[in-house]
């Protein structure tokens, strides 16, 4: 007996939008995208219920006839495409035939439409892929899709959906991949009938600062590259700009969004030594390559691209974002003895070292090797304490020792402005000083929001603080918690608020980069929302707490090793970050053998 069948269209349309339809951000992009590639000028999306409810996207394309509207919803028909080379000449951002017939597979979907050519326009309605109704309506030139109850006959898909703030950032966030890289185009986003986001036609530069704010596009410097395999162009932040979290990182490829961490590592590699380690420079970078030399047809999302000479175009991105980077004297700062060095060009230097492959683990790029090295170090005969560091052995850490064990001296070191040190029982010991002022300030913070008494101080000329339309929804939801933890905010519509005072200890701080810092954590945490408060806590006292290479006098360093053993945890950070460590005696009595 035959046992293959041919799955029914319904069934093969809820196993493509399992792939393509993930969530209300993906048929936003969906139907985004197909607007643009009907050539609209303006784009309009109307969300109810971050989506859940209701999804409208209107633009005003050149739209549809009676039957393209109709086919429109089968599998594999598109307009984008008609045979196999026109893969390898892909300038739309559709062409699979396979977004309308998965949304129509998982939602109720109504489209009104009409083309330039025709005097009346076509009404079509279809719940789960099946056709309910198709009849002539009067209406603009272009298309209008309104998608209702995603996920209705899939209960477990729904039920699945994360919260509503959490469904609003994603849409957001597909909604400014999109209009960044459109920035001729006007776009409006509402939700639940309150405008998020009015972008009308500006510069690239100018729908950066639209998106994320002025105080980010003048951080920004221009990059611009040209070669026979790619044109790059975009901004890049300044060393300033850096920040541990939340930075705004974005790649384009003719049009499109890519995430490529391998083109990542090539702009990071270009700022080596120049911010702290563990801190991200934001980016907009833009591409444009032959078509024939990518593929973007490696998921169903087309965010992951192939390309074809990766490590060539590499080399010339990071080539590209130093150069432009030298032009704008950050680097200066850096150059503290130059004078009598020997020189290395600036350029072509970048283009001819041996690069990593991108499917290598480590994807920095090896150190340039100098041939005749030892003549470098002709003539140097002498070497200070300070640098000579023993490399035959290493210094063994003991466990930390228990609390009977902590008796330590009365006289204590700093060392650098960073770390205290101190003898006790169980040998030399110490301190990284600003983890345990973190460590003494989240313990007390953290005891005195239990108690709602948190001190707060209020500011003589309140600041006013803008946030992205992007972060504009989890700084909504942090409202409640910032105020117990002692902020006094006002909100004054548009993400602009008045930052009226703020926990005591805190004077003098950068409350905008602050601000920006407790948004980016909760945006990059991966954890339940009731570690909400633990994050929040943690940040604020991090940023309260003596910085590192603040000198401390005996009587402050003896203050704060006694508030740190009275807290819950001496020997690590609320975060698992180590705050003590010991070396032995018989440790210190083996270097000196």
């Amino acid at each position: 007996m035959d046992i293959v069948r041919l799955l029914p269209d319904s069934v093969a349309n809820q196993i493509a939008a399992g792939e393509v339809i993930q969530r209300p951000a993906s048929v936003i992009k969906e139907l985004m995208e197909n607007a643009l590639d009907a050539g609209a000028k303006n784009v309009d999306v109307c969300i109810v219920d971050a989506g859940r409810t209701m999804i409208q996207v209107i633009d005003d394309g050149k739209g549809m006839s009676e039957t393209d509207a109709r086919l429109s919803f089968e599998r594999h028909a598109t307009s984008k495409i008609q045979k196999t080379e026109d893969l390898f000449s892909l300038r739309t951002m559709g062409f699979r035939g396979e977004a309308l017939p998965s949304i129509a597979a998982v939602a109720q979907v109504t489209l009104q439409t009409r083309s330039e050519d025709s005097e009346l326009g076509t009404r079509v309605e279809i719940e789960g892929s099946r056709f309910i109704s198709q009849e002539v309506c009067g209406c603009p030139v272009g298309a209008n899709f309104e998608v209702r109850n995603i996920f209705y006959n899939i209960p477990a898909r729904r039920k699945f959906l994360k919260s509503n703030q959490t469904e609003l950032s994603n849409i957001i966030q597909e909604f400014q991949r999109i209009a960044l890289v459109n920035h001729s185009i006007a776009f409006t986003l509402t939700s639940n009938g309150a405008v998020t986001m009015n972008l009308q036609p500006s510069s690239q530069k100018g729908r950066i600062a639209s998106i994320f704010g002025r105080k980010l596009a003048d951080q920004l410097f221009d990059v611009s590259v040209e070669s026979s395999l790619l044109t790059v162009h975009g901004f890049v932040g300044r060393p300033e700009s850096a920040r541990k979290k939340g930075a705004q990182q974005y790649f384009f490829v003719n049009g499109r969004y890519m995430r490529h961490p391998y083109f990542h590592k090539a702009v990071m590699e270009a700022f080596d030594r120049m911010i702290p380690q563990g801190e991200q420079i934001p980016y907009f970078l833009f591409f444009d390559v032959d078509p024939a030399s990518i593929d973007v047809n490696i998921s169903p999302t087309k965010t992951e691209i192939k390309f074809e000479n990766e490590t060539s175009l590499w080399q010339i991105l990071l080539a590209g974002v130093r150069e432009a980077l030298g032009r704008t004297g950050a680097t200066a700062m850096f150059d503290f003895e130059s004078e009598g060095q020997p020189e290395l060009p600036a350029f072509s230097q970048y283009l001819n070292q041996e690069t990593p492959s991108p499917s290598s683990s480590q994807h920095a790029p090896a150190k340039v090797s100098v041939s005749d090295w030892q003549e470098l170090y002709a003539g140097l005969q002498q070497t200070t304490m300070e640098e000579y560091v023993p490399q035959q052995q290493e210094i063994p850490f003991e466990e930390i020792p228990s609390q009977g064990e902590r008796t330590f001296s009365s006289e204590h070191f700093q060392f650098k402005g960073q770390y205290i040190l101190s003898s006790s029982q169980a040998g030399l010991m110490m301190v990284d000083q600003h983890r345990a002022h973190v460590r003494v300030l989240y313990d007390r913070l953290m005891e005195q929001m239990q108690h709602d008494s948190v001190p707060s101080q209020g500011l003589l000329f309140p600041e006013m603080v803008e946030v992205s339309p992007h972060d504009l929804p989890l700084f909504e939801e942090l409202l409640p918690k910032l105020s117990s933890l002692g902020f006094d905010i006002t909100s004054l519509g548009g993400g602009s608020y008045s930052i009226n005072g703020l926990p005591t200890g805190l004077d003098g701080i950068d409350i905008q980069k602050l601000i920006g810092d407790i948004v980016g954590d909760e945006t990059s945490a991966v954890g339940l929302s009731e570690q909400l408060e633990h994050r929040l806590v943690l940040t604020v006292a991090s940023r309260m707490a003596i910085p590192v290479g603040q000198v401390l006098s005996s009587e402050e360093m003896d203050g704060l090793l006694a508030s740190l053993f009275a807290t819950s945890n001496p020997n690590y950070m609320p975060d698992g970050r180590p705050i003590i460590a010991m070396i032995d005696q018989q440790s210190i009595n083996q270097m000196f053998k």
